[in-house]
């Protein structure tokens, strides 16, 4: 029995279409009629009533389609570990992280913990955060690196970094003559919001008691943010590991606070069942993180 004629199956069990199983497995149709037929024979029943065009599950398709997939999920682990186990690999860990956290300071941190533990096969799923404790939850992923804290009861989920929150402008050579306060910039440019999960309902009442006339763009991406402010397209609240570069390469400029009150951002590790993989990456990033270069040590 090959393995190619259980995948078909399944796919055929699911469209209820030959030509729609060939389209998706990108065979042509009368592969996928040979691939059925040679399996209908090795099994010596029927798996599909066909009536002209149209196909559907026997009682004994329904049956074996159970075992089909356990067969094929099967073979897949299996092969996914041998794949890992020639590449040197002997235990695997699946974090799901927020955007934010993976385009900003997860990369190096990363590097080193790859460096340190060299035989761990590190798979990481980028996900919304609020999305993240059903990953956990649902075993798709070993933990999770949040902006926002999880919601399921039976998750455990820590505080491993807090950050101010930074209102940031385009880099200007003229705020000499203009001024950079936070009146001008509000006034001057459009504020980018909700790019963060967490504080911009609050954040955006906060601002507009302030300043009722402030005009608002909502764009929902960090990095899309970041590359609008660049282009002079507005300014915004962001955390300090998010712009930290570009305030370094004077891409923008950090706008001191006059009457709002920017909130800080946290990094929440969550985590359900404690493996060693688990407990080791848990230690490491709490580590890393405690020596990250805060933003008054920058100032």
């Amino acid at each position: 029995m090959d393995i190619k004629w259980l995948k078909t199956f399944i796919v055929a069990a699911q469209t209820e279409n030959f030509r729609k199983t060939s389209e998706e497995l990108f065979l042509t149709q009368p592969a996928i009629t040979k691939h059925i037929q040679r399996l209908e024979h090795f099994l010596q029943v029927e798996l599909f009533y066909r009536d002209g065009k149209k196909i559907s599950l026997t009682s004994a398709g329904y049956q074996f389609l159970k075992g089909a997939l356990k067969i094929v999920r099967a073979y897949e682990e299996g092969m996914e570990e041998f794949e890992a186990w020639k590449q040197g690999y002997d235990k695997k860990l699946v974090i799901a992280v927020a955007p934010q956290i993976a385009a900003s300071i997860l990369p190096s941190l990363l590097r080193d913990f790859i460096k340190q533990y060299p035989s761990i096969e590190v798979i990481i799923n980028i996900v919304k955060s609020y999305e993240i404790g059903m990953e956990i939850n649902s075993g798709r992923a070993d933990l999770g690196l949040s902006r926002i804290k999880a919601i399921q009861s039976n998750l455990n989920c820590d505080v491993i970094h807090k950050e101010p929150v930074l209102l940031v402008a385009p880099f200007r050579e003229d705020y000499a003559e203009i001024g950079c306060s936070e009146k001008t910039m509000l006034k001057l440019y459009r504020l980018i919001t909700h790019n963060h999960p967490d504080y911009w309902d609050i954040l955006l009442d906060e601002v507009k008691k302030h300043y009722p006339t402030v005009q608002t763009m909502t764009v929902n991406q960090v990095e899309v943010t970041k590359r609008f402010i660049e282009e002079g397209l507005g300014v915004s609240y962001l955390p300090f590991t998010m712009v930290k570069e570009e305030l370094c390469k004077q891409k923008m400029v950090e706008v001191l606070p006059d009457y709002v009150d920017p909130p800080n951002s946290y990094t929440y590790l969550i985590t359900k069942i404690k493996t060693q993989e688990v407990e080791l990456f848990s230690s490491f990033i709490r580590e890393a993180f405690s020596q990250v270069v805060e933003y008054d040590e920058k100032k």
